[in-house]
């Protein structure tokens, strides 16, 4: 069954927040297709606010970044792939998805991407540690 993009996108945000939300974090999505953070999440003292960006996709395929990389932002970027069977997540920072961004260019317009040997690494493969846990405040 193919998936619509919205759909898609709405399954990996919400595999976010329910991933999130199981290590502690109070999660919050915001409004969607809205330009900037998909989850913000604080700690259970509400001493500590993080800010995700969710990119999910159907396949192993590369994530769409845009005409720019200044819509990189937030503290951590998950991006889901397989969203259609079992999730597979990559946790990164955004200055690690600026680092690893390839810049395309076709009929003299520019975009960026990054490919999938970029984030699906060992590093980057299931590392929620990375973003830390919301009841340790």
């Amino acid at each position: 069954m193919k998936l619509e993009s919205q759909v898609t996108g709405n399954i990996g945000m919400y595999y976010a927040c329910y991933r999130l939300s199981r290590m502690g974090w109070n999660v919050m999505p915001t409004a969607r297709n809205a330009r900037g953070i998909d989850i913000i999440a604080y700690n259970r003292g509400g001493t500590e606010f993080i800010g995700v960006q969710v990119k999910a996709l159907t396949r192993r395929n590369p994530v769409p970044l845009g005409k720019s990389l200044d819509t990189v932002m937030g503290d951590f970027w998950i991006i889901i792939n397989n969203i259609g069977q079992e999730p597979v997540a990559f946790v990164m920072k955004p200055e690690e998805v600026k680092a690893l961004a390839h810049r395309g260019e076709k009929h003299g317009k520019v975009s960026f991407w990054l490919q999938p040997k970029a984030y699906d690494t060992p590093e980057f493969r299931e590392a929620w540690e990375r973003i830390g846990y919301g009841h340790a405040g």
